[in-house]
């Protein structure tokens, strides 16, 4: 259960950072500042910092399969992290449209 907690705050955090610049109409004066803060760290976490820390992951599982030590969960959590990670704005998206907000 601790697992899915996490998985589903991980979900809103993506969530939330995916779409910085959509809020930014409904935002109250003087927010700017946070917007921005906020749409810098989308930018370094989908970037390059993300980037890296995926293929470290799928390597890591790599090199469990090769050495005969796989852990069929965690690799498939790893998959799903990175689908998550990359997927975020276009999850949000479906999420929005299906909600009919925006």
């Amino acid at each position: 259960m601790r697992l899915l907690t996490r998985s589903a705050a991980a979900v809103v955090a993506a969530a939330a950072l995916a779409f910085p610049a959509a809020a930014h109409a409904q935002d109250p004066a003087g927010s700017g500042p946070i917007v921005a803060a906020l749409a810098w760290m989308q930018g370094t976490l989908l970037g390059t910092v993300a980037t890296a820390v995926a293929v470290m992951a799928v390597a890591a599982v790599g090199f469990m399969m090769l050495t005969g030590r796989m852990n069929w969960r965690f690799g498939a959590t790893v998959i799903i992290g990175c689908f998550i990670l990359f997927g975020a704005a276009s999850i949000v998206g479906g999420i929005q449209q299906a909600a009919g907000v925006g």
